[in-house]
């Protein structure tokens, strides 16, 4: 079983903290990703599962084994790097073979057979004699995962890997990415800014801000249930609506004021005001004279293939409304809106943190 535990992982620098009690099991072939805005933590923590930081405070444990101050190469992980870190004079073949000849007792002919059936498995045999030189950003990339494929770690650690690729050679990686996960039963924890690698890589996505752990799900879960503002923002794109409004105790519900309308919930929430979250497919845009739950001012229309997202204005705020290109309202023009009040997320005002719903 190649499960990783972190049990309160801090990290400090120079009595400043940047990672804060971390706590995260990752389960034995589980595709695991951290996920965050820069500067949250992610690589920082993702380096001291590698050994190639200290861990200030907590423990790490790997297959059941505790790790938290062993050298790097005693923890049976292998990390591909965002710089791909490949040997400019050395063969594919000859940088896929160079951690083996030096630190395992495999035999040439052993050292042989796993470098070709990692070629076979990444689809580059015909490249292990070319240098890296030679190859694409693609290429290389294949490469410096199977000199990680050829070392048969506990666990796989990739830090950015896709983020030198352009868009279209990104979304074929990460299919190879997740084939690799599927077909060879890998144990992997992927760090990655973007949160779109993050929701299609993940088995389970973690999120970090400022060094915290703010929420662990499912990717959909996480879309659909944030448990946070910070969440509800940064995961999906564009980023859901936060509108302020305020509450009152409505029989057994309550009453959502905004400057633009009210509303009532099933709900009696104690607090008097919250910020009610609307993703852009759940705002309906209608026309300016139809019945409506508000109405609002269309400032822009971005139209992006069969589809169209449109900026309105309601009251003070602006919401983002995703509908069909066909019907895409022009700027300038009002517009009636409707939420699907069942699916609109309620957060503390005050907390930013989620409210519970029926």
């Amino acid at each position: 079983m190649a499960e990783v535990v972190l049990q309160g992982v801090s990290k400090s620098y120079a009595g400043r903290p940047t990672v804060h009690a971390v706590d995260l099991a990752i389960a034995d072939k589980e595709f695991m990703v951290l996920v965050g805005p820069s500067g949250c933590g992610k690589s920082t923590t993702l380096r001291m599962i590698a050994g190639l930081e200290d861990i200030t405070s907590g423990r790490l444990l790997i297959d059941g084994r505790e790790v938290t101050h062993a050298e790097p190469q005693k923890r049976d992980i292998a990390m591909v790097f965002q710089s791909y870190a490949l040997y400019p004079h050395m063969t594919a073949y000859r940088n896929m073979a160079f951690g083996l000849l030096k630190t395992s007792r495999l035999s040439k002919e052993e050292i042989d057979q796993r470098i070709r059936e990692a070629a076979e498995i990444l689809h580059i045999t015909h490249l292990l004699d070319r240098k890296p030189n030679a190859l694409s950003g693609g290429e290389r990339q294949r490469v410096a995962i199977g000199r990680a494929l050829v070392r048969q770690p506990k666990v796989f650690l990739f830090d950015e890997p896709l983020s030198n690729l352009d868009a279209k050679l990104r979304t074929h990686m990460r299919g190879e990415l997740k084939r690799l996960h599927k077909e060879l039963g890998l144990t992997v924890i992927y760090v990655t800014h973007d949160q779109i690698e993050a929701m299609t890589l993940g088995t389970r996505v973690a999120i970090l801000s400022q060094g915290r752990l703010q929420q662990v799900g499912a990717p959909m879960d996480l879309y659909m249930r944030p448990a946070n503002t910070f969440v509800a923002t940064f995961i999906g794109s564009p980023e859901m609506s936060l509108l302020r409004c305020a509450l009152k105790p409505n029989g057994e519900g309550s009453l959502v004021h905004h400057a633009a309308f009210d509303t009532r919930v099933p709900e009696r929430l104690e607090a008097s005001e919250i910020l009610l979250g609307v993703r852009p497919e759940e705002v309906i845009v209608g026309a300016a004279d139809a019945p409506a739950m508000a109405r609002g001012v269309v400032e822009r229309t971005e139209l992006i293939g069969s589809e169209a997202l449109a900026e309105i204005r309601l009251g003070e705020d602006r919401i983002v409304a995703r509908t069909p290109v066909m019907s895409a309202p022009p700027a300038g023009a009002e517009v009636g809106l409707n939420f699907d009040m069942a699916r609109v997320r309620l957060f503390d005002a005050a907390t930013g943190s989620a409210m519970p719903r029926l």
